[in-house]
């Protein structure tokens, strides 16, 4: 911070070396004053010393406010504007003034911002509600004609627009997460077969099997965030599943005493060059684009959830040989640092 302040104290520093050399010539070129060099250069020295001492008193002055305004930007707030220091010049104070009444404004605009998108969660939600109804009720149709072959690939569209509109659900609620959390014990079969069950009728389309291994540990969670995270994840792997092909979902305890859940595809697998980035927002990947059907949006929600749960997300692909996703619960002691 020093040499930022020499640096705008240039001009003025570089004035009084001019001034103070300036004035010596004069001293030594008039014959009417008899100057002795010695006598200057004390003099010189002694003004030298008292402009450094005066340079730092000033330094310390004017940049203490600077230095308690840096200590603010550190620690930022939402009534950061409340907290600026106190000032001693009148450049200070109008520097506090235009930042009190920008945080004011700032502020008045963010609240607005968030009223307007609770209002559209809202709407969203009570959308998604409603639209359920003529759901539930295609539904009941496609029961009744479950012997119609025709009923039965609508009943696969039908899948497609119900998981759509509840992801749009789980969108609108995702914001008061926190206060939507309940954590219980749960077994993992008891998560993913639900899932399955929702998934049965695009896999028979498809005609892709789902094999359960080892899913008897039990697991400290929230049982319908994860399910959503489970769901977002099986949904891309039937989509980029091969015609008669296989999903494979296992469990396994790691020696940490975290359970880990992996579902295996045998899809065309994601290139290494796009694997890191497959939990990004919008991201779809050239598979995703060979597909036409990809949003980019099941995999980025199914890892913002799984962060607000304490679930750590990863995933392993080999091109043409199918691509893993393994989601590790946490143990139970591992909530306290969670919900802090």
């Amino acid at each position: 911070m020093f040499f930022r302040y020499l640096n705008d104290m240039k001009s003025w520093i570089f004035f009084f070396l001019v001034s103070l050399t300036a004035t010596d010539i004069l001293l030594l070129m008039d014959p009417g004053i008899g100057v002795e060099l010695s006598a200057l250069v004390y003099v010189n020295v002694l003004v030298l010393i008292m402009f450094i001492a005066f340079f730092i008193w000033r330094f310390r002055r004017e940049m203490a406010y600077t230095r308690q305004l840096a200590l603010l930007a550190n620690e930022p707030a939402t009534d950061w504007y409340e907290a600026l220091p106190e000032t001693r010049f009148k450049r200070d104070e109008m520097v506090n003034y235009v930042l009190h009444e920008a945080g004011i404004s700032f502020s008045k605009q963010l609240s607005d911002i968030r009223r307007t998108n609770v209002a559209q969660g809202d709407y969203t939600a009570a959308w998604v509600h409603e639209v359920k109804a003529p759901l539930t009720a295609m539904r009941l149709i496609i029961e009744s004609n479950r012997g119609d072959l025709a009923m039965r690939k609508i009943e696969a569209e039908w899948l497609r627009v119900y998981l759509l509109v509840d992801q749009q659900l789980y969108i609108s609620r995702l914001p008061t997460l926190e206060a939507d959390y309940v954590l219980e014990s749960v077994v993992t079969k008891n998560l993913v077969s639900a899932e399955v069950r929702e998934l049965m009728s695009w896999c028979r389309e498809k005609n892709v099997a789902v094999e359960l291994e080892g899913l008897h540990a039990l697991v400290m969670t929230d049982v319908k965030w994860s399910r959503f995270i489970i769901r977002q994840i099986l949904t891309n792997a039937v989509k980029y599943s091969r015609e008669g092909g296989t999903i494979f979902i296992t469990a396994r305890s790691e020696p940490t005493g975290h359970v880990v859940l992996a579902i295996h595809d045998e899809g065309p697998g994601i290139p290494e060059h796009d694997l890191p980035r497959i939990f990004d927002k919008g991201f779809t990947g050239g598979t995703g684009r060979l597909h036409n059907a990809a949003t980019g949006l099941g995999l980025y929600l199914a890892k913002t959830v799984s962060a607000k749960l304490g679930i750590m997300l990863s995933a392993q692909s080999d091109l043409g040989r199918g691509t893993t996703i393994e989601m590790a619960f946490p143990k139970e002691n591992d909530f306290d640092k969670i919900l802090t």
